[in-house]
């Protein structure tokens, strides 16, 4: 049976801090939305002082172990990919972002989209989700949701030039 993710959970191992990104995860209602919103309002903090290169490279490391986090965090839980665990949104959603135009609209578009992905699970982000049920399922379905939001994206831009 699975656990309800309380604040004590959150603090009692760093990779559960994470993992229920920084808190966000706790919320009582879509945990996911929140993670996402928590990356969103995240990015800007760290954005201007890596550069493109360096903030893949960091995101590579992210997603890495994020992959741990949420193994540790997942068995604590009792469910590989309990709702309050977000660093699967939070990773790739800044990833999404690295590669969005810095305005709102099109942030806004993005994050709308990216939930839809999420959300909706389009093969293979499906696949992923029913099938892997471990820290690297759970990523990858998001990553996958990220792939067809950067899509829309650049298709979107097309249409707008």
């Amino acid at each position: 049976m699975a656990t309800k993710p309380s604040l004590k959970i959150l603090l009692a191992h760093p990779a559960h801090f994470f993992a229920l990104g920084c808190g966000s995860g706790l919320a009582p209602k879509a945990p996911g939305t929140f993670g996402t919103l928590f990356a969103w309002a995240t990015f800007a903090l760290f954005h201007g002082y890596f550069s493109d290169f360096g903030l893949i490279f960091l995101l590579t490391v992210a997603f890495i172990a994020g992959i741990w986090f949420i193994d540790v965090t997942g068995r604590a839980l009792g469910d590989p990919d309990h709702g309050s665990i977000v660093w699967d949104e939070i990773v790739p959603f800044w990833l999404v972002l690295l590669m969005t135009p810095d305005t709102f609209f099109w942030q806004l578009t993005a994050f709308m989209l990216f939930r839809y992905f999420d959300i909706t699970k389009p093969q293979p982000a499906r696949y992923f989700d029913q099938h892997v049920k471990n820290g690297f399922g759970v990523m990858a379905d998001d990553l996958v949701a990220a792939g067809y939001t950067l899509l829309c994206l650049a298709l979107l831009k097309i249409v707008l030039a």
